[in-house]
């Protein structure tokens, strides 16, 4: 079924998105932590679009699942891996059997999409298919960040985490969340999961379409292991 959302990010690959750009750093850390894990475990990908991180890390030999709402994006990884074909899967983690639990789980610039109330529920139905003794691997937008394009806040929370609806670009009328540090501590107890590799802020540079300013994306990212 055909959401607003994927629609958005249908067009987003039709026109070519993140084709020829790199994989996140993030990937490293995530292969550097699989090494804890059995050499035969096995992983789901939340998000993986057309395959910018998902292809390093499977060629890292990391076995992982692909789950994307994007059949457009599906459609383009699976030109790009043949070999990958049947591993991915059009939907959300709720469209997995309800039994089904895997050993690392990643979710990539993923969790964020949505309301805060959204955010979370789909980030704690991604922890629960997180087996005993597994990995959750997860980065996502977080507060600092210089917000572009045109915005409007809708949400702000006590711990400092909020919510932007676009007014302008790909992402017009989306709503998109940014935690905060005492946010996803909250999500990931330490009663639950073990940091691996504590959250920390990644920043990036770029420039908006004005050419007139520099904007800090801040992005958090970390690992932690059940």
């Amino acid at each position: 079924m055909e959401t607003r959302e994927s629609a958005s990010w249908d067009a987003e690959y039709r026109s070519g998105r993140y084709e020829d750009d790199p994989p996140v750093g993030f990937v490293q850390d995530i292969v550097a932590a699989a090494r804890t894990l059995r050499p035969d475990a096995q992983g789901l990908y939340v998000g993986c679009g057309n395959g910018r991180n998902y292809l390093p890390l499977r060629a890292a030999g990391l076995h992982l699942i692909g789950l994307d709402i994007s059949d457009v994006a599906l459609a383009a990884l699976a030109r790009r891996s043949p070999e990958d074909a049947g591993h991915l899967v059009h939907g959300t983690v709720d469209d997995l059997p309800a039994d089904r639990l895997f050993d690392m789980v990643v979710g990539i610039q993923v969790f964020q999409h949505g309301d805060r109330a959204t955010a979370h529920a789909h980030l704690r139905a991604a922890l629960r298919r997180v087996r005993v003794g597994g990995l959750f691997c997860l980065r996502v937008n977080a507060v600092g960040t210089d917000v572009h394009p045109a915005h409007r806040i809708t949400e702000r929370a006590p711990d400092g985490g909020f919510t932007v609806e676009y007014l302008e670009g790909a992402k017009r009328g989306l709503r998109i969340h940014f935690f905060s540090r005492p946010e996803l501590t909250e999500l990931l107890p330490p009663t639950d999961f073990a940091p691996l590799l504590p959250p920390r802020i990644h920043r990036t540079h770029r420039r908006p379409l004005d050419r007139r300013h520099t904007c800090d994306g801040k992005t958090g990212s970390g690992g932690s292991k059940r």
